[in-house]
């Protein structure tokens, strides 16, 4: 606990055109690393516009490791197949959250981070600030397969006793 900042809530909202890898569709589900941390979504049957609204939680120790994301079609009698990955650090996020804001109204921009090649960003993606919260909104463009994009969104978590971001 001593060296925990917080807790990274990231909903893996859902997958739009996403490759097939079955017959005519796929099983996609989503694994997110963070360092040794791993969490999956849950599978979304035959379908290449998945609905997730998952709520994957993870904990952060080093708020400079990148997360990664990988996307897989779910198979029954061989192994799941590769549908793409991406990765996006959390660094002006985290920055956002720093600033402890407060009395502010709910929408207010606080940042906009652009796609660039060190991002796998589709789109900018914006800090915002709503409802008392710091939410980050990001569509990834999946790489190393032909299509497909997953939008996320991240929201912070503190921990009473953590170390917090100072």
């Amino acid at each position: 606990m001593e060296n925990l900042f917080g807790l990274l809530r990231v909903n893996v909202i859902r997958g739009i055109d996403l490759a097939i890898r079955d017959t005519t569709s796929s099983d996609p589900y989503v694994i997110l690393r963070m360092g040794k941390q791993k969490l999956k979504t849950r599978v979304v049957k035959r379908n290449v516009n998945p609905e997730w609204n998952d709520q994957l939680t993870l904990s952060i120790d080093d708020p400079n490791l990148p997360i990664k994301l990988q996307v897989y079609d779910k198979d029954k009698f061989s192994l799941d197949d590769k549908m793409g990955d991406a990765e996006f650090d959390t660094k002006e996020f985290i920055e956002a959250v720093k600033m402890r804001l407060h009395n502010i109204p709910s929408g207010t921009v606080i940042c906009k981070v652009k796609p660039n090649r060190e991002n796998c960003l589709s789109e900018e993606s914006c800090i915002k600030w709503e409802n008392g919260e710091v939410i980050q909104q990001m569509f990834l463009r999946l790489r190393n397969v032909e299509c497909g994009e997953i939008e996320l969104q991240l929201q912070w978590i503190h921990v009473p006793g953590s170390r917090g971001l100072s």
